[in-house]
């Protein structure tokens, strides 16, 4: 472990334990990517309201890697607001052009008190992606999850289109490959798939799953009150019962705030 990253294992919070008095309860929250275009204290205040606990910043718009006195002020405006950060949500996608800056997000989620950031399994789907292609991100992946682990964070892969986590069968294969043991990831209901195939793909993934991006999309990316789909997400949810893990509303219809209350009633009733 390098001077830096023990310095900085020293600063940050400790990471919430299993034995925590709520690890076993699913905890609702909000990406902050859900209303990007308002500012953080904004999206914290409307967080709170609706009765969530938790967020995941995002690194695009709220806390860039780059500009540790935004960092500083998002996690100023969380401890304000009673809001918890639950993760760090990079768009690192382990490519070798990035794995220079990861240190940065490293630092960053540090910073923001996060315990884990959100990566994303490169940039090809698991069907097009030629064999090197994927050892490369598996390096990439492992080298970032070396990083994280010494400033004392986890990683979660995003389960997205267009990566090597874009199906349950390739996330599992690429966790085997990154053997990391603070490497997991999240889940989402894939784009146009029946309930049933997208909870036994849920099922498949097991205790690797440490948190699930919610939102009701159909068909493609049409989007419906989360309670349209809500028989989906108490099943799903109900298959993370005791595990800790975060349901993170992550788009509204519409993009709308005013929804977020109704949006985050349905969730907090899916999740018991």
């Amino acid at each position: 472990m390098t001077e830096e990253s023990q310095r900085s294992a020293v600063e940050r919070p400790p990471l919430r334990p299993s034995a925590a008095p709520d690890a076993g309860r699913i905890r609702p929250g909000l990406c902050s990517v859900t209303f990007r275009r308002l500012p953080a204290a904004e999206v914290a205040r409307l967080a709170v309201d609706a009765g969530l606990e938790v967020i995941e910043w995002g690194a695009d718009v709220h806390a860039p890697a780059g500009e540790p006195g935004a960092v500083r002020a998002v996690r100023e405006v969380s401890a304000r607001h009673g809001l918890v950060c639950c993760s760090y949500g990079s768009y690192f996608r382990a490519t070798p052009a990035e794995l220079a800056g990861f240190p940065a997000v490293a630092r960053a989620a540090v910073l923001l008190g996060a315990p884990r950031i959100r990566v994303w399994a490169g940039a090809t789907g698991s069907r097009e992606a030629l064999p090197e292609e994927r050892r490369t991100t598996v390096r990439g992946l492992r080298e970032a999850a070396r990083i994280a682990a010494d400033h004392g964070l986890e990683l979660a892969t995003e389960f997205h289109g267009n990566t090597l986590t874009d199906t349950v069968a390739s996330t599992l294969r690429l966790l085997d490959e990154v053997d990391a043991d603070n490497v997991r990831t999240y889940w989402q209901p894939p784009q146009n798939t029946p309930d049933e195939e997208a909870l036994a793909g849920l099922v498949a993934l097991g205790e690797r799953v440490t948190a699930v991006h919610v939102f009701s999309w159909w068909p493609g990316n049409n989007r419906l009150p989360l309670a349209d789909r809500r028989d989906l997400w108490v099943a799903a949810l109900g298959l993370q019962a005791g595990r800790g893990v975060e349901a993170l509303l992550e788009f509204v219809p519409g993009d709308d705030p005013a929804v977020l209350a109704r949006e985050a009633r349905t969730l907090r009733r899916a999740a018991g």
